[in-house]
């Protein structure tokens, strides 16, 4: 596989991966804004602006859209992130042509048509009750904002009903004029290409944006320290616990990467295997680190019955402080093969690789060699990995969110002081 790089005269970056054997091609451009670069006013819009660029150009209705990607039987999506925004197809490679003409025209010719817009709001307001009626997945949205509470970090990316409610065809233009131009978008392909035509169709299609630069992107700083707790009538309570974390450029991002592995990244973690193998205190329970460019947060969740709440917390606490000591080496090589196995079948996907270009390029201004990520990976030790532990125990206050019956959830200064 051959990864080859272009840059259009408006600063927009163009990447390609050819992957041998492979007849379809997933194209799409990644956008360098999504939803920490809303003000409060606005939030939610750079999902609402994802949705709406889907409901019709000044060339294709909004069934237009859809009927002729689905006409070659291909696939056209978006996602709205916290730091990015992403739009992309896959079709066979004869069709390769019309998906980018499909990108183009739904990126930069966009009508937001008052009626669409209306029926769209509708829509994204359902998508909001039924985030808050999904207590394992809102629980999330409850620690970010008490992670981040004085930040855009902290705002959720769909917005509020509120907020949606409000939201004008003038805050969309405006939000897409402010990020969308040439220096902030990468257009990245991988599977059946040729890159000198992905270049020239390119050139033809988003040739016309600007060379503005991205503005300054909002500064967000970890703000934790507090709870959010929410007494509500469900089968389960919910907890997630978050500390700072490490920011993608971090030089110990990828022993964070272990860190997170060893202490619940699997069947065979330690929060699994001493939660619910050992003790039966959840049905659930798992650790990841989530990354931004300033920093991140390190989360720990676990589902389970509030009868179980005072036991479980101790000893949730317990197996984030054991990692600043010993790390034995089956499970630290049991870790490490985790991360390497799930990036070498990544590259198998088309689709799991442009996502990984588009935002490399975004963050880095450079694909990352995966022999680079791998040796990286391997380099990781088991002093690594306490060096991690001491960094995410010892700098700040966690956080905690708390949802369901959790009446019986120890205060937050007593499960704070935990952490010494």
């Amino acid at each position: 596989m051959t990864v080859r790089i272009g840059t259009l005269s408006n600063g927009m970056r163009v990447v390609s991966e050819a992957m041998p054997l492979v007849k379809t091609v997933s194209v799409g451009v990644w956008v360098d804004a999504g939803a920490r670069d809303e003000t409060p006013e606005i939030n939610g819009v750079a999902h609402m602006l994802e949705h709406m660029a889907f409901k019709g150009t000044e060339r294709r209705s909004a069934r237009a859209i859809a009927e002729e990607i689905e006409a070659v039987g291909g696939h056209l999506n978006a996602f709205t992130s916290r730091e990015q925004t992403a739009y992309y197809a896959r079709v066979m490679a004869e069709d390769t042509g019309l998906a980018l003409d499909i990108l183009s025209d739904i990126l930069l010719h966009s009508v937001f048509d008052a009626e669409e817009l209306e029926r769209e709001r509708e829509v994204i307001i359902q998508e909001i009750g039924q985030s808050e009626d999904t207590p394992d997945d809102i629980i999330f949205d409850h620690l970010q904002e008490a992670a981040f509470p004085s930040s855009s970090l902290g705002r959720s990316i769909l917005g509020s009903v509120e907020r949606v409610s409000g939201m004008q065809r003038g805050d969309l233009q405006g939000f897409l004029d402010r990020f969308y131009h040439g220096p902030s978008l990468v257009l990245v392909a991988a599977g059946a290409v040729d890159h000198d035509r992905l270049m020239a169709e390119a050139g033809k299609l988003f040739g016309g944006l600007s060379r503005m630069p991205r503005p300054q992107q909002q500064t967000a700083r970890y703000g934790g320290g507090g709870e959010r707790r929410a007494v509500r009538d469900l089968e389960q309570a919910h907890v997630a616990i978050a500390l700072p974390g490490l920011a993608f450029d971090d030089p110990d991002y990828y022993a964070m990467k272990v860190y997170a592995t060893v202490l619940g990244g699997g069947m065979s973690s330690r929060l699994f295997q001493e939660v619910r193998e050992k003790r039966g205190l959840a049905y659930s329970v798992y650790a990841y680190p989530s990354s931004y460019r300033d920093g991140g947060l390190m989360t720990v969740y676990a589902g389970t019955g509030g009868e179980k709440l005072p036991e479980l917390m101790p000893v949730l606490a317990d197996e984030l402080g054991k990692l600043c000591g010993r790390v034995d080496d089956d499970e630290l090589q049991r870790a490490r093969a985790q991360l390497k196995v799930g990036l070498v079948m990544s590259l198998e996907s088309s689709g799991a690789r442009i996502e990984q270009l588009g935002s490399q390029m975004l963050l880095f201004g450079r694909p990352l060699d995966i022999d680079e990520v791998l040796a990286a990976v391997d380099r990781v030790d088991a002093a690594a990995v306490r060096k991690v532990a001491e960094r995410v125990m010892r700098s700040a206050k966690p956080t905690v969110a708390a949802l369901g019956p959790v009446e019986r959830l120890e205060s937050y200064d007593r499960f704070a002081a935990r952490f010494g």
